[in-house]
């Protein structure tokens, strides 16, 4: 089953920024990286600290609570086990869509 979250596009956050969805019991961090949208997992899988407020380097988030670093495309760090789960964004209309059913890994 299709698990789609619809962003308005007043809602998409401005190149560099992010904002945090929510949808049943996931959140999804979506990123505006030069133009592109990014969606992954909110959480570190290392302790499960919020990456909301984590630093961004290009495409790197790094973690707040233990510095890990995620590649926003990819979602792995390079620590086999501690990826976090990325999502397929798309555009249609006015709306963009992350695809909740599609995550990958690393």
């Amino acid at each position: 089953m299709k698990r789609l979250i619809e962003i308005p596009a007043n809602r998409l956050p401005a190149e560099g920024q992010r904002v945090l969805l929510r949808h049943e019991e996931t959140s999804v961090l979506l990123f505006n990286i030069a133009g592109t949208l990014h969606a992954i997992d909110e959480s570190c899988p290392h302790s499960g600290a919020s990456l909301f407020a984590g630093k961004l380097h290009g495409n790197m988030l790094q973690c707040p609570a233990h510095g890990l670093r995620f590649n926003l495309e990819k979602g792995c760090p390079g620590a086999k086990g501690m990826e976090v789960r990325t999502y397929p964004v798309s555009s249609h209309d006015e709306v963009c869509i992350v695809d909740l059913s599609e995550a990958t890994t690393g």
